[in-house]
């Protein structure tokens, strides 16, 4: 075995591969730029190398300087993660010549499977199921148009060598063909340095399934189920899940067997991701084969008990696979949420800056990867994460800050314990999606998994703007509130000197005012809690070991778990839980009265201005002074965390002013441009 392996990647997945590692006595090897200098991995690893400035392109995707970081530190081997080199052939032909061994599949397997537009090919000479598009190599815009024409549309325009999402844009029509062939071509080129972009039909309705398959290089090839991962937002996964709620038996057996043919087909040996588009009626059609760990690994984890990342060791290191397809098993249910720094209030647009606070929920201590999940409890809860507290998010990278998983014997009741989780994970400092990926949880079409990967557009096509809570909802929040104003005005009054044990301060009645309600409420308190009554007569029992000053309320109404995150304003709370973000105000009656009184904060007038959404470089401005422009017209392009994002004109209007010029760094909510 291995004595040594450097991790060619940063983060949450150079983080992962170090545990399972660790846990087999291999010492690991990070590598870093200047703006990872304190991350997490490179704490985590046993010895680190420096290979550069913070652009990816100088430094993390540069095969000179990773080899010659791998003959700094004298590794035996190489894991490259996802992303970065991880599909490179180059880079693996670097490594073969070095004589150190690849913890991925062969050289051919990644040039025939890993370039999009060959795999599809011998998808279909390999009798595959694939999805009507054109192979071959686009010339330019007039001509993505023109094939998106005979192919059809709507048309999906992709990066031969894309991945995560990157280079990848839907077309409805020729303008949009334009515009997104040149966008995919740009960010194909940036994340991957291969421009190279192909089209085909994009089906409607449709769910992206995967199968995981594992090979080794003995002609041994199994598949362990398949991830449901139809919950996206611009073709990047959001949520996935193990096994599918859609697929039956049969077409899993089907899928499954067709993955690893078509893996044998190519002498693939590691483990691989063999993705498909499958229909309302279970047909299913080759998309694409990751020929790497998928970002979405753990779920497949959790069902089956097999550490993905050791039997990439194990292969690389020339072992046989020791588990066959009889002895593959899906126990239970596994759903993963990704945490993006990506503030949903915004449009999903990034968001950069420090951690200022970063709890996580506390994993399952019983659990590590390679144990049946089964074995670790009726719930497993599991966080891969890359980042620490105080650390800071780059505008440089992928915005992903980290995987939760739960697990648990029913899809229910990981849904369940995923919906406690969220609301127990701490972040801030920074923009987030924690709200929208809480929405996601209690949204009928998710709970039914009658999703598609439409779901986010179809669900949400004007945004994310928080969840409004049930009426049953607020009356839980609305007692818990008041039974914790209630616990620190005492601590308060206590502090103060102004109540002893004779004389009692702080009152029973009170108002509390959240989501438009008003609820006046009286608190009949003793040793184990509050008795909450509302003035229709209806009566709420809270529990909790809350204190004033604790950011995490775990609380109990009726005897019912509820879980908040807890912010002081003025007369209450900031309250977050279940997507939902709350300004609950507790005051007495009077104070409630004079409340009613007060007029609102009007904000400010910025409709004849282009704020910059996130922080982020200006690629190119569009429009000049004095220009008039039309609704939906494109204004700027302002590219960010290896995204370029088109911002367009909201109305009719005149150019009165540019503040900003091309290769300029932007600020959030920086003035663009002005309007007359």
């Amino acid at each position: 075995m291995f004595e040594k392996i450097l991790i060619a990647n940063r983060g949450e997945i150079a983080c992962r591969v170090i545990k399972t590692a660790r846990k087999m006595g291999i010492k690991t090897v990070a590598i870093y730029s200047d703006a990872d200098r304190q991350a997490l991995h490179v704490k985590m690893a046993d010895e680190a190398v420096h290979i550069g400035p913070p652009p990816a392109n100088q430094s993390y995707i540069v095969i000179d300087k990773v080899m010659e970081a791998i003959r700094t530190s004298g590794a035996q081997a190489v894991h490259p993660g996802y992303g970065f080199l991880s599909e490179n052939a180059k880079f693996a032909e670097a490594l073969e010549a070095e004589g150190v061994a690849f913890v991925g599949p062969p050289t051919g397997a990644i040039e025939a499977m890993g370039d999009k537009i060959t795999s599809k090919k011998i998808a279909q000479e390999a009798g595959v199921s694939t999805v009507p598009g054109y192979m071959g190599l686009i010339e330019d815009a007039e001509d993505a148009v023109k094939i998106s024409n005979e192919v059809g549309y709507p048309v999906m325009i992709k990066a031969s060598a894309g991945g995560g999402g990157k280079g990848m844009r839907i077309a409805w029509n020729d303008e949009e063909a334009r515009e997104g062939f040149q966008s995919s071509k740009n960010e194909a080129a940036n994340s991957f340095g291969d421009d190279r972009i192909f089209i085909e039909k994009f089906v409607t309705q449709p769910r992206h399934i995967e199968i995981q398959v594992l090979c080794d290089a003995h002609g041994n090839g199994i598949y362990l189920g398949e991830r449901e991962c139809s919950i996206q937002r611009r073709n990047q996964k959001v949520v996935e899940e193990a096994p599918s709620p859609f697929l039956d038996e049969e077409t899993r057996r089907a899928m499954g067997e067709q993955s690893v043919a078509l893996a044998k087909a190519v002498g693939y040996a590691s483990a691989g991701t063999v993705e498909f588009i499958v229909d309302g009626n279970k047909n299913f059609y080759f998309l694409e084969m990751n020929t790497r760990l998928q970002v979405e690994h753990p779920v497949t984890e959790l069902i089956t008990g097999v550490d993905l990342v050791e039997q990439m060791i194990r292969v690389a290191n020339g072992e046989p696979l020791t588990i066959t397809q009889d002895d593959v098993t899906l126990t239970g249910w596994a759903i993963e949420n990704r945490l993006y720094a990506e503030d949903p209030y915004r449009n999903f647009l990034p968001s950069i800056g420090r951690l200022t606070r970063y709890r996580p929920p506390a994993e399952t201590a019983a659990y590590t990867p390679g144990t049946a999940a089964g074995a670790a409890g009726d719930v497993v809860v599991r966080n891969d994460t890359g980042v620490f507290e105080g650390g800071e998010i780059s505008m440089f990278y992928d915005p992903m800050i980290a995987k939760l998983c739960t697990w648990a014997p029913t899809r229910e009741a990981a849904i369940a314990a995923m919906r406690t989780a969220l609301d127990s994970f701490e972040v801030e400092g920074i923009g987030h999606n924690l709200p929208f990926l809480s929405a996601v949880m209690d949204h009928e079409k998710f709970t039914s998994g009658d999703m598609t990967t439409a779901f986010i557009a179809e669900e949400y096509p004007d945004g994310f703007e928080g969840v409004t809570l049930a009426d049953a909802d607020l009356r839980r929040v609305a007692a818990s509130a008041a039974a914790m104003h209630r616990v620190a005005e005492i601590r308060r009054t206590k502090v103060s000197g102004r109540m002893d044990n004779h004389e009692r301060k702080v009152g029973d009645d009170w108002v509390v005012s959240l989501q438009g309600q008003n609820h006046a409420v009286a608190i009949a308190a003793d040793s184990d809690g509050s008795t909450v009554t509302f003035e229709d007569g209806t009566a709420i029992r809270v529990a909790s070991d809350w204190t004033p000053g604790d950011q995490l309320a775990e609380l109990t109404t009726d005897g019912d778990p509820l879980v908040m995150k807890v912010g002081k304003i003025t007369q209450g709370f900031r309250l977050r839980l279940r997507g939902a973000d709350l300004n609950v105000h507790v005051r007495t009656p009077r104070q409630a009265e004079l409340a009613a009184l007060m007029p609102e904060k009007v904000a400010p007038d910025t409709s004849k201005m282009l704020l910059c959404p996130m922080p982020g470089l200006i690629v190119k401005v569009d429009v000049e002074v004095g220009q008039e422009v039309q609704e939906g017209q494109a204004l700027c392009t302002v590219e960010a965390m290896k995204m370029e994002n088109i911002l367009r004109a909201e109305k009719k209007g005149i150019v009165s002013k540019i503040n900003a010029a091309a290769g300029e760094s932007l600020a959030v909510d920086d003035v663009i441009m002005e309007f007359e």
